[in-house]
């Protein structure tokens, strides 16, 4: 008799089951649709229009009158044809290399220095962090004062030490190892916080066993904690190379791109032939080549992290 009562009570809770799922459903597209919104207004919508421009003709007329010339493959061809294109693609690869290069040895050094514990460990590390969540623009004219060629605090400095005094934003080569050395700076925080966290989640006892298999501090580094720190190496150099290859307040707020376009990145570059030229097809012809060398390094980095997955 009991398992009679019982019947309905399951059918009844299995029809409210049934009418749950489509609510369920429903809370769920709701919650996806400020994302749905969001992508296609401030991501995919700027991308696009930024490719039509690069088809056109598009000049200070064009942003009064609405209207433009269809040009086809032309602004792709003179801007690939400029020599400043050619050397804002080679400054664009040393200034990225190079940042990325010593943003990481700093930034590993670092974090290894602080995965010990002493005392106000935590509170130095905070400090090493702020140059992270300073303005960039903030950041860059502070060091354009440091680097200022008479009264700067690094030409000061190279005088007490008996040095001449250099033209760091006057001269081709200065110029350009002063914007690199402001990007390391500034990047070397965002590889401390991300590869001191994950130094943390590394095994104690990984250490404890090759401490008892003889290894030394060297090579404990080498075969325990650099292994360890391969899945987050990948992510902090990927970010960290999107980030460098579109870096502009830095390069604009010290040099403008110059002295004789020494420091001319590809995203300085485009900016220039958009803002101060008044090209703005051929900007955004600029712009679409840093589009796709940023897209290159994502692609690749998506099958590598893919073939590491199923390995």
């Amino acid at each position: 008799m009991a398992l009679d009562l019982d019947v309905p009570l399951m059918q009844r809770g299995e029809s409210t089951g049934r009418r749950s799922r489509p609510r369920r459903r429903l809370l769920r597209l709701l919650f996806l649709l400020p994302v749905a919104i969001y992508l296609p207004m401030v991501f995919a919508y700027p991308i696009a229009y930024n490719v039509w421009i690069s088809f056109r003709n598009y000049n200070l007329r064009s942003l009064v009158t609405g209207k433009s010339e269809f040009v086809g493959l032309q602004n792709f061809e003179r801007v690939i044809a400029a020599n400043t294109t050619h050397l804002a693609l080679q400054n664009t690869i040393v200034f990225t290399v190079v940042s990325l290069t010593a943003q990481y040895v700093i930034g590993l050094a670092l974090a290894l220095y602080f995965n010990q514990k002493f005392p106000l460990s935590s509170t130095l590390r905070t400090l090493l962090i702020l140059p992270w969540l300073v303005p960039g623009v903030v950041t860059t004219a502070t060091w354009r004062w440091m680097f200022n060629d008479s009264n700067g605090f690094v030409n000061q400095g190279l005088g007490w030490l008996g040095f001449e005094p250099v033209s760091w934003l006057t001269s081709p080569g200065p110029a350009f190892a002063a914007v690199t050395v402001v990007n390391i700076w500034v990047g070397i925080s965002f590889n401390l916080v991300l590869l001191h966290g994950w130094l943390a989640g590394i095994p104690d006892e990984r250490y404890e066993a090759a401490k008892i298999d003889g290894a030394n501090r060297a090579q404990r580094l080498r075969h325990v904690t650099m292994p360890g720190l391969v899945p987050v190496t990948g992510v902090v150099l990927t970010l960290g190379l999107v980030y460098t290859l579109k870096q502009f307040d830095i390069i604009w707020t010290m040099t403008k791109g110059g002295p004789g376009d020494s420091t001319q990145l590809l995203s300085t570059w485009s900016y220039t032939l958009s803002f101060a030229n008044n090209n703005f097809g051929l900007g955004a012809a600029a712009a679409d080549l840093l589009f796709l060398l940023s897209g290159v390094v994502v692609v690749l980095y998506s099958i590598r992290t893919g073939r590491s997955a199923n390995a």
